[in-house]
């Protein structure tokens, strides 16, 4: 069953607003925006997570390596290919980048610890062991920044679900970016 895709005189009432800031800020209407747009409050959700995880103490590097790591981590068609042209608008280095799509060794170890914390995170439902933790404290890390990691996970699980739900057409913009998981994925 097609999920609907909304524009702003379809949406209801409550997700107009939500496409006009959109429409404001992208220039265009994201495929997600249009399908959260039939619940607004899902819409409001997933809009307050993302603003919120940009204002955490993550920079540029670190913001992508926790996007793409819940985003390859759930094999989202769609968020990969938007996070790798959100990573390039915010001068992510191609390293970062092509290392987060293609499951291979980040250019550093700090990084690296995020993206095993990051996929940890996911693969166990939040239950870090003691070592898990230490590990990441060792590399530089705070307990805000398992909070944030927390925060980015909320927001990136709404999208992914909702993506893998809905089958959204990736963005005419990302299609050049388009990804699929390679046959051998990161072991962490």
């Amino acid at each position: 069953m097609n999920f609907p895709s909304h524009d702003i005189n379809t949406a209801p009432e409550g997700s107009k607003g939500l496409l006009e800031k959109s429409q404001k800020a992208f220039g265009r209407l994201p495929g997600l925006h249009k399908v959260l747009a039939e619940s607004p409050q899902a819409f409001e959700g997933y809009q307050t997570l993302h603003k919120l995880f940009t204002e955490t103490d993550f920079d540029a590097d670190e913001m992508t390596v926790v996007w793409q790591a819940i985003n390859v981590e759930h094999a989202c068609h769609y968020c990969v290919p938007a996070h790798t042209g959100i990573a390039k608008m915010m001068k992510v280095s191609d390293d970062i980048i092509e290392a987060l799509r293609n499951e291979t060794p980040l250019p550093n170890a700090k990084l690296e610890a995020l993206r095993t914390f990051t996929i940890q995170m996911v693969r166990e439902r939040g239950n870090a062991s003691q070592a898990q933790l230490e590990a990441f404290f060792a590399a530089g890390y705070s307990h805000r920044a398992v909070l944030d990691i927390i925060l980015g996970l909320a927001q990136k699980t709404m999208s992914n679900y909702i993506n893998h739900v809905a089958v959204t057409p990736v963005d005419e913009a990302f299609q050049s970016l388009k990804w699929e998981r390679s046959a051998t994925s990161l072991k962490v």
